[in-house]
């Protein structure tokens, strides 16, 4: 066969390999990602919990990468102690080793019936069983690519030019670390990169000790795409974590290099499988590189914590501005501060809104991007002013202090859901016609803009009714929810109207609408749930229900 095609036909087999993980990664996420990640949230009370489900979450997705830029959500929010965090991502790089262990038996054989069970999931209709058949094809797919790989391989493996190459480069430890963390950095995929090279050792395309420097640097590698991704804008909070991985793996591969002469002859000594081997390799590094940094993680964390000082930038919208420690003991002031602090949130939702009323007719990719970004500010000053909230001490407060307490954080949840409905679902929308290269009718779009507009007034008036507490602006704002009802009865009407006519876009864009109508209404309903409420129930003006 040719050299050329030879050449292209590996680069396939490569690439089929990478895109069959990366399948069975977005599968994973897609069928349990929500879980997962409350699943992290709950085991990051402390490290055993937290090192073990860094162990079990990165196993299903097959990337310490994800795992990783998970708890670097968690620990920049500061909704996670960094000790924790640190053990998860010991528990991740644990957990990539499990699949390459499972890999290096001969377990090709059921790739094609891993690819047949998985195409008949994906055929099905509902959500569930499609990513789960997405995980199977991309199981099928990377064990195929292992298979293809190994076999063209074979003609060559004893090509003297081939022989000569890889024998220089066995003689460069330093040099195989530095082009498998470049691998690794580039294909996002520990794994790929170790399974690749437990291929050119079971064909002794590479001898054992340049393949425990190619797994050494598949592992350093791996610790490089949260460092560039993880760390949110220029906070050195945000960093601690994925410097902290990267630091401690970087350490061990050090260590391993220099033991790497004693250590190679020994391993080859216990298993003479040369495959096997390998993947042993990488299973040991991460379980000794665990154990020798697991009792050390809180010294560890409080030095990352020294060379990493946290820093307050005033121009971060979701950086707390008003709420001052200092002032927790005097209840007056503390409570005048989170005030202010849940008036930023409906700025930040107003922009949302704003931001959602402009796309209508000019979807744009960028600038949804920057407006799912208003929704983390709202989620982190909810979080800031609820925490700020439950410090305040109870014995100096009085009734009425409870009672604003009860009034603010009233506020900040439904303007959080609120956010998570112009998130989730109007912002869903735009996503969609930006996918779909969809766009509004003006009769479609001038309905959506008046009601929009509306409700920005009513976000107003809800802020100002948190400050003023006036029962007359309260049940101005509780009788929006019936004219907001009517008017998307006479939207919902007029627009059928329309599309009989032929004066919407499409049929696609006619059920878009028709959500979006909904969806309007439904963060009404939380404005008033969020100022009006609590307002006329303080002053017994409210039912306790509407039935009669």
């Amino acid at each position: 066969m040719d050299v050329s095609i030879t050449l292209v036909n590996l680069a396939g087999s490569v690439a089929l390999l990478l895109w069959g993980v990366h399948m069975v990664q977005t599968g994973v996420q897609r069928a349990l990602g929500a879980r997962l990640r409350g699943l992290l949230g709950v085991a990051l009370r402390n490290r055993g919990q937290a090192f073990l489900a860094g162990i079990g979450i990165t196993a299903i997705l097959q990337s310490s990468t994800a795992t990783g830029l998970m708890v670097t959500g968690f620990a920049a929010g500061g909704l996670v102690d960094l000790v924790p965090a640190l053990a998860v991502m010991l528990g991740a790089n644990v957990g990539t080793t499990l699949i390459v262990q499972l890999l290096s038996f001969n377990v090709a054989e059921v790739a094609p019936a891993l690819i047949l069970i998985g195409v008949l999931m994906f055929r099905r209709t509902s959500a569930a069983p499609r990513d789960f058949g997405r995980v199977l094809i991309g199981l099928g797919l990377l064990l195929m690519a292992l298979r293809q790989f190994v076999g063209l391989l074979d003609p060559y493996e004893d090509v003297p030019s081939l022989r000569l190459l890889m024998g220089a480069i066995a003689t460069q430890p330093v040099l195989d670390v530095i082009v498998a963390a470049g691998l690794t950095w580039a294909a996002h995929s520990s794994v790929a990169v170790v399974l690749l090279t437990m291929s050119f050792a079971a064909k002794g395309v590479v001898p054992p000790d340049a393949a425990f420097a190619l797994v050494l640097g598949a592992n350093l590698g791996s610790a490089i795409n949260p460092v560039l991704e993880g760390g949110a804008g220029d906070d050195p909070v945000a960093r601690r974590l994925p410097l902290g991985n990267l630091l401690n793996r970087a350490l061990g591969v050090v260590v391993a290099l220099v033991a790497l002469p004693v250590l190679g002859p020994f391993l080859v000594t216990v298993d003479p499988n040369n495959a096997r081997v390998v993947a042993d390799f990488h299973t040991g590094f991460n379980l000794v590189l665990a154990l020798v940094f697991f009792p050390l993680l809180r010294p560890y964390a409080a030095l990352l914590r020294r060379l990493l000082p946290a820093r307050v930038d005033p121009a971060d919208p979701s950086r707390p501005m008003y709420l001052d420690a200092a002032a927790i003991e005097v209840p007056m002031v503390a409570l005048g501060a989170a005030t202010r602090e849940a008036l930023r949130m409906a700025d930040a939702l107003e922009g949302m809104l704003q931001g959602f009323r402009d796309t209508l007719q000019r979807p744009d990719r960028r600038q949804l991007s920057e407006l799912k970004r208003l929704d983390d500010v709202l989620d982190t000053l909810n979080t800031a002013i609820k925490s700020y909230m439950t410090s305040l001490p109870s014995e100096a407060m009085t009734d009425a202090d409870h009672r604003r307490v009860v009034e603010i954080l009233t506020f900040a949840t439904n303007l959080e859901h609120a956010g998570d409905v112009v998130d989730k679902d109007l912002l869903g929308i735009i996503a969609k016609q930006v996918k779909r290269g969809l766009v509004f009718s003006v009769d479609e779009a001038e309905p959506l803009r008046r009601i929009v507009d509306r409700l920005m007034t009513n976000l107003r008036a809800a802020a100002a009714l948190l400050v003023t507490g006036d029962d007359r602006a309260a049940r101005l704002l509780v009788e929006e929810k019936e004219i907001f009802r009517s008017l998307e009865a006479e939207a919902t009407a007029a627009h059928f109207e329309h599309l009989r006519e032929g004066r919407v876009a499409s049929v696609e864009t006619s059920a878009l609408h028709l959500d979006a109508l909904r969806d309007l209404k439904r963060v009404n309903a939380h404005l008033v749930a969020a100022a009006a409420y609590p307002v006329l129930e303080g002053k017994g003006e409210l039912l306790p229900s509407r039935l009669r």
